[in-house]
């Protein structure tokens, strides 16, 4: 069977192609999948989809014309699918249920140092041959205090990081995680996480009740001097509010790899282009908050995870088999995701 794959980046499509080799034929596109695209999958059964892609009813729609029955999306979050829509067309969804932790955890303390120690601006400053410290000035890390919101298993390796630091650990979530009890965490309420770290950082996962979690009364109870870190997912920042507090002249810092209104912006090249999203363009203009393009999760560890899980889930479909990984199985959504 042949397969195609959207927003397939180039150093993940040979594995993509080496995992499904001697399995199916796979059709490796650049391309996001979203309603301009969909019509690109007509005649393909099986669709596999990247992080961005846009799966709304409209898009799910014009894709079962076409004949598809399957999605296997290469991420963990699904909050970009519309499930009920999937169900009612009879078509089966798969996801990627975990992968590698310590991608998106290390990265994320990725950001966190380059922002502390003003790295990317002393770096741009040394290329043109500018070697003074005005304005770079950071902070010692041991002994300030971690708010990691969200305890999962990215969140417990990030704590562990956090703790080899030797900073004070605070979390919250809605369950509270062993291992960071070992490492000496305290659960305390939302609230006092805000308003007691220095460096916050979102590990929950982007479903109704954590949109805009950090809204513009959450930033106004932090520290004028904190760091926030968002690896996780876009939605989880009101950016409008981000934008007014910087302007204050509030916070250290920010690092983001997640943008709420990424799509069609993020892995893509738009070097060239008029950029018509005021609040990202707005965003990219202040000097102490550094964005990525949703690259957290990308390690050669990662992406292999990513792909077997994959495999395995189209293999599944194909026998009729059901596994953890899915979200709807040919219109019938399993009880936990409805």
């Amino acid at each position: 069977m042949e397969i195609v794959a959207f927003g397939v980046q180039t150093d993940e499509r040979p594995i993509l192609e080496k995992a499904f080799a001697g399995r199916h034929q796979i059709r490796s596109l650049d391309v996001t999948l979203n309603r301009d695209t969909a019509p690109i999958a007509h005649g393909y059964e099986i669709v596999s989809a990247g992080v961005t892609a846009d799966l709304g009813a409209d898009v799910l729609q014009t894709l079962a014309a076409g004949g598809t029955k399957m999605i296997a999306q290469r991420a963990t979050g699904f909050n970009n699918i519309d499930l009920q829509a999937a169900a009612d067309l009879g078509m089966s969804v798969g996801r990627v249920s975990r992968y590698s932790p310590y991608a998106v955890a290390e990265f994320a303390w990725g950001l966190a140092l380059a922002i502390n120690r003003r790295i990317v601006m002393a770096s741009h400053r040394t290329r043109n041959f500018d070697f003074r410290l005005d304005g770079l000035i950071g902070r010692d890390l041991r002994g300030r205090t971690v708010g990691v919101l969200g305890t999962g298993r990215i969140g417990e390796a990030f704590t562990e990081i956090a703790h080899g630091f030797g900073m004070r650990l605070l979390g919250w979530d809605l369950a509270e995680n062993p291992r960071c009890l070992d490492l000496g965490m305290a659960y305390v309420t939302q609230e006092r996480l805000f308003a007691e770290a220095d460096l916050l950082t979102l590990h929950v996962p982007l479903v109704a009740a954590t949109r805009h979690l950090i809204d513009a009364e959450a930033l106004a109870a932090m520290k004028d001097d904190a760091i926030l870190i968002n690896s996780s997912r876009g939605g989880l920042v009101d950016t409008v509010a981000l934008v007014d507090t910087l302007k204050a002249g509030r916070l250290t810092g920010v690092g983001l790899d997640v943008y709420e209104e990424e799509g069609g912006y993020f892995y893509a090249d738009k070097s060239l282009d008029v950029i018509g999203d005021d609040t990202l363009a707005r965003l990219m203009t202040f000097s102490n908050v550094l964005v990525t393009s949703h690259q957290a999760y990308f390690t050669e560890e990662a992406v292999d995870q990513i792909v077997e899980a994959t495999v395995a889930n189209v293999e599944d479909y194909l026998a009729h088999r059901t596994n953890a990984n899915m979200l709807v199985t040919r219109g019938q959504l399993p009880a936990a995701v409805r």
